[in-house]
């Protein structure tokens, strides 16, 4: 089991939980880890949580639509976050993108910062997490830059080929996107430009933080 200890792993006031979702490659993650790097906080991003398709043939698992909602396991996405927000400690699952299964008897021990960053397409869009977060965060990006984006994080991080990354952005990506991601802006705080410059975005967050009283629980100096 490997173990992640933020630098702030003894604060005693809960942690500032903020849930930023936002269309594949709108730069939601850039934005989650920068603000994680910032405030010594826990970068909680849901691909971890996908189900386990050890059950199926690989050709099967490749056919499945991982750009639906239930292709989460939601339930125990808002356990941890509901325990990470009461500043405890979580096993997270070890997901292999390459093989679509979890790694068994393999987890991480993941501490709370003083923030924690909810982050992936869907982190506003499960009725279970909402009430969780003191900050919703929405990153919006125009389709042409999201699948750029997208393509090149597939290649290189995921063991995908160009061709399977487009196939599946025009039959399952996009679709769900108009579907499931887009809509849930409704429920955000603040949605920034996920095409514009980190550094703007990141002050808008915290302008936001500074608004509802939130930086004194991240910092006491800065609050």
């Amino acid at each position: 089991m490997r173990r992640y200890l933020p630098d702030s792993s003894q604060q005693t006031t809960p942690p500032v939980v903020i849930g930023i979702a936002g269309c594949s490659g709108s730069g939601k993650t850039t934005l989650a880890l920068e603000l994680a790097r910032e405030f010594r906080g826990t970068h909680f991003p849901l691909d971890h949580y996908y189900r386990d398709l050890r059950h199926l043939a690989f050709d099967q698992r490749c056919k499945e639509d991982f750009d639906h909602p239930n292709t989460l396991e939601s339930q125990l996405i808002a356990a941890h976050v509901a325990e990470l927000a009461a500043g405890r400690g979580i096993d997270r699952p070890v997901y292999d993108f390459a093989t679509h299964t979890r790694i068994h008897h393999q987890t991480e021990h993941i501490l709370p910062g003083p923030m924690v960053l909810v982050d992936g397409i869907f982190a506003l869009h499960y009725d279970a997490l909402l009430p969780l977060y003191n900050l919703r965060v929405y990153v919006d990006a125009p389709d042409d830059l999201c699948y750029q984006r997208r393509l090149a994080r597939d290649v290189r991080e995921r063991g995908r080929t160009p061709q399977s990354v487009a196939a599946q952005y025009a039959s399952t990506v996009r679709p769900m996107a108009e579907m499931f991601v887009r809509p849930s802006a409704k429920y955000a705080d603040i949605i920034v430009d996920g095409s514009k410059s980190l550094d703007w975005s990141v002050e808008q967050v915290i302008s936001q933080l500074v608004q509802q009283n939130l930086m004194s629980r991240i910092n006491p100096t800065l609050g």
